[in-house]
C-alpha cells in the first residue's frame, strides 16, 4: 500500500489543481482556493487515522484541533456569541478533538475498517459542510468538496497499490477492494458509520445557515397526504371536462 508521504504528496497535488481550477474556471477568491487546496491535502490523511503507526492520527488531530475552531467563526457569530465566548468555544473544541476524539479513534478503529470506505468519505464531506459554515453557499460547498476529493484520492491510491505486476502478469494483493467498499464484514462498524452519516446529513439539511433561497421547506405527512388526496379527487373531474 502507499505510504504516508505518498498519500500526503498526492492529495496535496490534487488539492493544488482543484484550488487553481476554482480560481481560473469559477472565479472564486484566492484565499478560498488556497484553503480548499490545503483541506484537500490534509483530507488525504484522514482514512489512515486508523493506522497502527499513529502518525496520521496525531497529525490530523493536531491540524483539525487548530483549524476547525477558526473555520467555525462565522457560525459562532451567527449564534450571537461574544468574543470571549468564541475563545472559550474554540478552546473546548481544541481539547475535544486533540485529546477526546483522537483517543476514541485510536481505541475504536481498526486499520482498513469502515474508515476506509465510501460512506466514510461521504461522512467526512457532510461534516466538512457543517464545519465550513459561511454565508456564501458556493464557497462552503467548494471547501467541503475539497475534503471529499482528498479522501477519495487516498482510497484510490490504496486500491492502485493493491495491484502489482508479477512475473509478466497483474496480481491483486489481499488488500484489493478493502478501500472502495460500502460495507464491512462486521455489523457494528456498519451501523455506526451509516448512523453517523445519517445524523450528519440530517443536521446539514436543517442547518439554518444555508442561503439557498429555493430550498424546499420540509413538509409534514399530513400535508403530503392532503395534496395526494386532493389530486386523486380532482382527476376524474378534469378528465370529464376534457372528454366534453
Amino acid at each position: 500500500m502507499a505510504d504516508f508521504r505518498t498519500h500526503i504528496t498526492t492529495s496535496a497535488i490534487v488539492g493544488t489543481v482543484y484550488g487553481a481550477a476554482g480560481y481560473v474556471n469559477w472565479g472564486l477568491p484566492i484565499p478560498t482556493c488556497m484553503l480548499a487546496a490545503g483541506l484537500c491535502g490534509v483530507a488525504g490523511m484522514l482514512p489512515d487515522v486508523d493506522s497502527e503507526s499513529g502518525v496520521p492520527l496525531r497529525e490530523t488531530m493536531a491540524f483539525g484541533a487548530a483549524v476547525i475552531p477558526m473555520l467555525m467563526l462565522e457560525r459562532f457569530q451567527h449564534l450571537g456569541l461574544s468574543h470571549e465566548s468564541m475563545v472559550l468555544a474554540g478552546g473546548c473544541i481544541y481539547i475535544v478533538i486533540r485529546f477526546g476524539l483522537g483517543e476514541l479513534m485510536r481505541r475504536c478503529t481498526v486499520h482498513r475498517g469502515m474508515w476506509h470506505s465510501i460512506p466514510a468519505a461521504a461522512l467526512a464531506g457532510t461534516t466538512a459542510t457543517l464545519i465550513c459554515s459561511c454565508s456564501d453557499t458556493r464557497l462552503r460547498m467548494f471547501k467541503a468538496t475539497a475534503v471529499v476529493i482528498g479522501y477519495l484520492t487516498h482510497l484510490l491510491l490504496d486500491e492502485l497499490y493493491a495491484v502489482e505486476w508479477y512475473r509478466g502478469r497483474l496480481r491483486f494483493k489481499n488488500t484489493f477492494g478493502t478501500a472502495f467498499k460500502l460495507f464491512s464484514r462486521s455489523l457494528l462498524p456498519n451501523f455506526v458509520t451509516y448512523g453517523l452519516l445519517f445524523l450528519a446529513a440530517a443536521t446539514t439539511w436543517y442547518d439554518p445557515m444555508w442561503t439557498i433561497p429555493d430550498r424546499p421547506n420540509p413538509r409534514t405527512f399530513q400535508q403530503v397526504a392532503h395534496d395526494l388526496l386532493d389530486g386523486w379527487l380532482t382527476m376524474p373531474a378534469e378528465q370529464g371536462r376534457r372528454r366534453r
